[in-house]
């Protein structure tokens, strides 16, 4: 049976849980289930960017896994300070080790649709700083945490980037695995590091996929970890210094924003949430613009007879469509037919065997959230 990325996520969620408990030997087969499985995803992936993040994040659950037989090795209340101290290591984990600081290029207007949200977080993000004089005339705050939630694929990660390229701010980004594998141990030391790696910048924006693995409900956890965790995350985001000349923002993204620690939504801290919707009908439109651009089409593709059968797909499922109807021509190419253009029959066989990814009641739950929030 093909590895899926809902097995690869209940694997990875179980090794990371009970990494939070202590409990390594049991996180290990997890970890390396879940890394094994990202492999076999990568491997069927056609996009060479998406393939490398990929084998990039399986290598790090490798890791975390054998960083599991280390930790199992201790034995209770082994330290990883005093274990590094043992094997002639430095005393600390540098920043600059598991940091990963980037410039992203991706603007706006390479983000298909959703004014909505684009006016929406110009106005609470970038506005202020790129309007410093008028942001203080009117006491508009600047700076701070923002949330990105909505279904997966609809480009929250996309839409970071972009943030950051539009203030020509310094990425920082974060993964799971690497905190967990770096903080877990030392985690409020390591939290103080990337803020004040990031507060070194000119501008900074961090950015956390997955959020709430980091700020789950602590009424919901037993880990004394992420009972330190927590607090430490809070205080960081509340210590923002927004009359500085210093640009820093945190944004955290999730597919499950109710599933975050009720403390993290308050004012001062995720207090701008943003809903990335599943795409509308214009953005679904230039999606299609953009993935099949490209490639060769024949006459009879209809963009917006395609637009009205994928109301309710998103810009993930739009981009899987596009690169499935490009094979069925390939394939029969390789077999030895001429080679011919992606055709609208191509389109409506893929569509009739590949159901949107969200489903209508998890739509309707985001958007429920989004009401009461």
């Amino acid at each position: 049976m093909p590895a899926t990325f809902a097995t690869f996520k209940r694997l990875k969620d179980k090794g990371l849980a009970a990494m939070r408990e202590g409990d390594y030997v049991a996180a290990k087969p997890y970890l390396i289930q879940a890394a094994e499985c990202m492999i076999e995803i990568s491997e069927a992936n056609k996009d060479p960017a998406q393939r490398g993040e990929q084998e990039t994040y399986a290598k790090e659950l490798l890791e975390l896994a054998k960083d599991c037989d280390r930790r199992a090795a201790r034995g209770p209340g082994g330290g990883a300070r005093r274990d590094r101290a043992r094997d002639g290591e430095e005393a600390e984990t540098k920043a600059d080790d598991w940091i990963v600081r980037e410039k992203p290029n991706v603007k706006f207007a390479d983000i298909a649709g959703l004014d909505d949200v684009k006016g929406e977080i110009q106005l609470k993000m970038l506005y202020p700083f790129q309007h410093p004089e008028l942001a203080q005339r009117y006491g508009i705050t600047v700076g701070g945490g923002v949330l990105l939630f909505g279904p997966p694929g609809t480009g929250k990660t996309m839409f970071a980037k972009a943030i950051a390229a539009e203030l020509d701010a310094t990425m920082f980004v974060i993964s799971p695995a690497q905190i967990m594998s770096k903080w877990v141990g030392e985690a409020e030391q390591n939290i103080k590091k990337l803020f004040e790696a990031a507060k070194a910048e000119s501008k900074s924006v961090i950015f956390m996929d997955e959020v709430e693995a980091l700020v789950p409900r602590r009424r919901d956890q037993q880990s004394t970890v992420m009972q330190r965790v927590v607090p430490q995350i809070l205080q960081e985001i509340e210590g923002f210094d927004r009359k500085s000349d210093r640009a820093l923002m945190f944004l955290g993204a999730t597919n499950e924003p109710w599933s975050l620690d009720p403390a993290m939504l308050r004012p001062g801290r995720l207090d701008a949430k943003i809903y990335v919707p599943l795409p509308d009908a214009e953005a679904r439109f230039k999606l299609f613009e953009i993935y099949l651009g490209k490639r060769p089409v024949a006459d009879d593709i209809d963009f917006s007879k395609l637009v009205e059968l994928t109301a309710g797909y998103s810009g993930a499922d739009i981009k899987a469509l596009a690169e499935r109807s490009a094979s069925r021509p390939f394939l029969e190419s390789v077999a030895g037919a001429t080679p011919r253009n992606i055709n609208m029959a191509d389109m409506q066989a893929v569509l009739a065997d590949m159901p949107p990814s969200v489903g209508q009641r998890d739509v309707e739950k985001f958007e429920k959230w989004a009401t009461e929030n």
